[in-house]
């Protein structure tokens, strides 16, 4: 992975987390359907993946690119050692980038309790995000 030539997207972690709160918000509508929990993993993959740049940004001031969850979550330990609880989990839900939007051959066993786990933590580390780059700072202002 590396620093991202996308020269415009935002650079702002605020913004990501914005478009990672209404992923979120997204997948909370579509786990209602029954036929959209695919779409609901997709949109907590997402949610992750945005979460994990915002504080990257905050942290380096450095977008990175890619989409490969446990990579981000890594490069976010380097700061923050609490990100290696999420590990185990974002490897499993990097699956839900591809597999989740195009035809595949390996079912991903997508049911109620499977994707209110995983919305579950998306939930769970967007929160954390927020709690650290917002209370962040306010630890500068003092």
């Amino acid at each position: 992975m590396r620093s991202t030539k996308h020269g415009s997207d935002s650079r702002k972690y605020f913004d990501w987390l914005e478009i990672a709160a209404r992923d979120l918000l997204a997948a909370r509508i579509l786990i209602e359907r029954k036929q959209c929990l695919d779409i609901a993993g997709f949109h907590c993959q997402q949610c992750i993946e945005k979460a994990l740049k915002a504080y990257l940004i905050d942290r380096t001031g450095t977008l990175v690119d890619g989409h490969n969850l446990t990579w981000l979550c890594r490069q976010a330990a380097r700061h923050n050692t609490y990100f290696k609880h999420y590990m185990e989990e974002t490897a499993k839900m990097n699956r839900l980038y591809i597999e989740t939007r195009y035809p595949s051959d390996i079912d991903l066993h997508l049911n109620s309790e499977s994707i209110g786990k995983i919305y579950d933590t998306a939930k769970e580390l967007y929160e954390f995000v927020c709690d650290e780059v917002y209370d962040g700072e306010a630890d500068e202002d003092d």
